[in-house]
This record gives C-alpha cells, structure tokens and sequence, in this order.
C-alpha cells in the first residue's frame, strides 16, 4: 500500500499489509518467481568487467552502532565542468577556480556513490545508481561491489531514493524485474507527484518521466511517500533539500551519538558546490532554491561539525565541510572517523 496522509509521518515509514508494527520499514512478503530471477541476474553481474577500477569500489565507515558502506558505482570522465558548474559564469571563471585547486580547467571526472546503511535490524539502499543502462560505459556496478562488499540485493530491506533523476533510479530493475526483490521503497512526496504529473510527461523533462514511470511507478504498492521530517526507520530521517529538482530529500543518520547527512545533488562538485555555493547549475530544475539549499545545508554542516556522502563526491564520497570566508570548503576523510577526537 502507499502511504496516506491520515498516517503519522513522525512515526516509521510504512504499516506494511501483514502486520508490521509502526516503527520498521520491514522486509514485505517470501519468496517469489522474481526472486528467483533477480537472483540469477545478480550472479551474472557480480562477474561482469570493472571497466573503471578504483579498488575496492567501495569503503565501510562506523558511524555510532550503524555501519554505512558507500558503493561506487562507477565514473564518467568528461569535459567540464563548466557549464555544467558555473552555468551563470564564463567559461574562464570557471577554469581558472579549478587550476586554483589543482584541477585541469576544462576537464573533470563524475562519480556516482549509492550507499548502504546497516541500522537496527535493517539494511537500507540509498539511490541505485545507473543499473543496466550504464554497463556499456563502466558504470551501474552496484550489485557487483555489493557483493564484494558482502551484501546480497535480497539483503536490502528499504530503498529510498533521494529524488528521481536516471542516475539514482535506473538500477531499481534488472531486465523485468525488481532489483532487490525484498525491498520496500521510500520516496519524496512532492518528487514523485511532480515526477508523476502531466508536466513533467509533457514537457522538457518527458524522458525522465518516462523513466520513471517504467522503474519506479511499478513499485507503488511498496512505497512511502515520505516529507520533511519523516522517520524512515529509527535512526534515519528525511530532510527536504529541494532545488535541484522539486521535491529532492537528504536523509540524516543518527546513532550513538554521532550524526551523518546523505546529500544527493545538493552538492555534486567537489570545488564548485562549496567554494562557490551561488553558481548556478545547469541541472538544477529552481536554481535559486537549488543555491539556497546549498547555502543552508553548508551553514548548518560546518557549524556543527556533521560529516557528509555526496552522491557525485569523488571516492569514498564521505568528508566535512569547513567554513573558508564567504564560502565553504570540503575535506574529505581520510582518517577522521577512525580515531576519537
């Protein structure tokens, strides 16, 4: 069943049919037929080609009682970043805060960083990466590193997806059927309303649309529309960071004390996304709401010292931000979650 908006968005993300208690998003129903074949599919892909290696594909971080494992699901070399980055500046201004960071001007290189949370007795999946559609350029390796990582896709428990652009939906399906076929699925209100609307099937936007209508659309009967605030499961709670697309979510992590924000596409560049939070992003659907939420959530992380997984981060995606004048700066981790300050 979806979720309504008589049921209690501050308790657990679903009341599944069956009898799960409030409180879990749980594991739905046995063993099925597509069971079966997404088992088969996950055996054929954990020996499919490491095209872009970056050994081991993914990196395990404790958080508290938590354990958060982030899956690199590949890489797209490519020109840039302007205009992507910067879409509001010269090309020139763009170039130049790159060689200020020891980076080529007008080449760059994106990365893609599902990731797994182990919290309670659960084990959520945050965003799918490529899927099927990205084998062909190295990427949609997530079930693939899942396995070196230790994790089945008939492990996960919940899905979520931070919003619903191709990169972070299309590894929901593999062939006809569902990727992880025990999962139950939280997603945005407001993402998947507009996602789902005639405008968006209508408009510039109709080919994700499209996409989501064939990768997400077939799970509603196991989804959660969750808002602002809502818990997912206890530990994990959504964050609206809207902008980038109408209705897009980070999801806090909370245990034992300690605290971690996923962030999706809020900041998606390593240099600009922080040292330039105001520029403007060519895929940010409200750029203004888009450069707000940067501000915001880079204010807030800095202040209180909270680590941050950025979705396009470079590998292992997990760092901190700093302040650094007007702006911010990201530092990655290297060893500060190993060693108590």
């Amino acid at each position: 069943m979806t979720a309504s908006n008589d049921v209690s968005r501050r308790h657990a993300l679903l009341l599944a049919a069956g009898g799960v208690s409030a409180g879990t998003l749980a594991v739905a129903g046995g063993a099925s037929a597509q069971e079966g074949t997404a088992a088969m599919t996950h055996a054929e892909t954990a020996g499919a080609a490491d095209t872009f290696p970056l050994a081991p594909g993914w990196r395990r971080f404790q958080l508290g009682e938590a354990t958060v494992t982030v899956i690199l699901d590949g890489i797209r070399p490519g020109e840039g970043p302007f205009p992507t980055f910067g879409e509001d500046q010269t090309q020139e201004a763009v170039g130049a805060l790159m060689a200020e960071n020891g980076l080529p001007k007008d080449r760059f290189v994106n990365f893609f960083h599902p990731t797994l949370i182990e919290i309670g007795d659960q084990l959520l999946l945050v965003d799918t990466g490529m899927g099927e559609a990205g084998r062909a350029n190295g990427m949609g390796l997530l079930r693939q590193r899942m396995a070196a990582a230790g994790h089945a896709p008939e492990d996960v428990d919940v899905v979520v997806l931070t919003h619903l652009h191709g990169d972070h939906i299309n590894g929901l399906m593999e062939g006809d059927a569902p990727a992880f076929p025990n999962a139950r699925y939280g997603v945005g209100a407001e993402e998947m309303a507009f996602w789902t609307s005639a405008e968006a099937k209508s408009g510039s936007r109709a080919d994700n649309a499209k996409a989501v209508e064939a990768k997400v659309v077939p799970f509603k009967d196991k989804t959660t529309l969750l808002a602002d605030g809502d818990e997912v499961v206890p530990g994990v709670t959504a964050r609206a960071a809207f902008g980038h697309t109408p209705g897009m979510l980070a999801f806090e992590v909370v245990s034992g004390g300690k605290r971690l924000f996923l962030m999706a596409d809020t900041f998606s560049q390593f240099v600009v996304s922080f040292q330039r939070p105001q520029w403007q992003v060519r895929f940010d659907q409200d750029k203004v709401a888009a450069a707000e939420t940067r501000a915001r959530f880079a204010t807030m992380l800095a202040d209180e010292s909270v680590p941050i997984v950025g979705y396009h981060l470079p590998f292992p995606a997990m760092g901190y931000v700093q302040r650094d004048g007007d702006a911010f700066r990201f530092v990655p981790e290297t060893y500060q979650s190993l060693v108590e300050s």
